[in-house]
């Protein structure tokens, strides 16, 4: 069998951050291969309105605009693979890296990582059925829509507080569900939330079940007392899970270097992950802003990040550059002349 062919750029992943990346790098000229996986599009193609991207003044369905991306991307020449990449093997040395789809090999001369990150999930009934009807993992993504009307934020760390202050501006209020008295969140975000006047603090309380009206949206929490086991019921329009996010990130988990948490670290404001022509944009990377936008801006940086490693790299990167080749070229120079 022929060895596979070594790409300049492979993309792992797709969303706002891999559909950039592929955007530049393919303008580039670099004819990257995206490894966009079967939910090609990230978080976003399980999204409704889209009103807080720039350009969209009338806001546009989340599906839409990934098609929108994917479309820009492809019409410079990048390639999709549809499927998830299941293995990979990155370089150490500068050398060549591997990316296996199932049992198909592909090598690249640089990699840029944009698998995302996933919100952790109640795993509690009606959660996966409800959520963009009622059931939110994004609050300054979606409260706009739950203006004047009762909503709660499941968790109790400093996102659960930041996420239910911001939504107080638009719900008609806000009620902060967590298992126990005791709150995560830092002092400060802590106090902020209680001095609003339509946040209440609902502890101990566990989530038991959504419920909706004939098939609709969200109408209802069942919240399960953590100490008695008793029932109450909250009528609902809104529900925003803030127990955090997991980064996809286990694909490449001992080869580049992971934060606490399982985020990607990269060097200083750059994309680079510490291994020569290895990127990481979007969600992979972010655990404090998790917006399209900012992820597309890492997305931008990661293509820049591949192109001039690519310019400044041989082509074959196992040749590298020494004084002894660098003497023999001008001595052929001078001969020539």
């Amino acid at each position: 069998m022929s060895e596979p062919t070594t790409e300049n750029v492979i993309i792992i992943g797709s969303g706002p951050a891999g559909y950039t990346a592929a955007l530049y790098t393919s303008r580039a000229d670099l004819k990257p291969l995206v490894i966009e996986g079967f939910l090609w599009g990230g978080l976003l193609q399980q999204t409704t309105d889209v009103e807080n991207y720039p350009g969209y003044p009338e806001g546009i369905m989340g599906p839409e605009m990934m098609q929108r991306f994917r479309d820009q991307a492809e019409r410079f020449g990048t390639r999709f693979l549809s499927e998830d990449a299941t293995r990979v093997e990155l370089a150490t040395d500068g050398g060549v890296h591997r990316v296996w789809v199932g049992d198909t090999e592909h090598r690249a001369r640089s990699v840029i990582l944009a698998m995302g990150a996933e919100p952790r999930k109640l795993g509690v009934p009606g959660e996966e059925e409800l959520s963009a009807r009622g059931v939110s993992y994004c609050a300054t993504c979606d409260a706009a829509f739950f203006r004047d009307k009762p909503t709660i934020v499941v968790g109790g760390g400093d996102t659960a507080m930041e996420d239910a202050i911001f939504l107080s501006k638009f719900a008609k209020s806000v009620g902060i569900v967590h298992r126990r008295d005791e709150f995560r969140a830092s002092k400060i975000m802590l106090e902020r939330a209680r001095d609003q006047k339509n946040i209440e603090l609902m502890t101990p309380y566990l989530i038991d079940r959504f419920e909706a009206e004939d098939g609709g949206s969200l109408a209802r929490a069942i919240l399960r007392n953590a100490d008695g086991g008793e029932e109450r019921q909250l009528e609902v329009d809104g529900a925003f899970i803030a127990i955090g996010h997991q980064p996809n990130s286990s694909i490449v988990a001992g080869q580049v270097e992971l934060d606490a948490d399982g985020y990607v670290m990269t060097e200083g404001r750059s994309t680079r992950t510490g291994l020569a022509g290895v990127f990481a944009a979007g969600d992979l990377v972010d655990h404090t802003y998790r917006q399209a936008v900012t992820a597309a801006g890492t997305g931008c940086q990661a293509a820049l990040d591949a192109e001039w490693y690519l310019r400044d790299t041989p082509p074959d990167p196992e040749a590298h550059w020494s004084p002894d080749a660098e003497a023999v070229e001008q001595a052929a120079e001078a001969a020539a002349n």
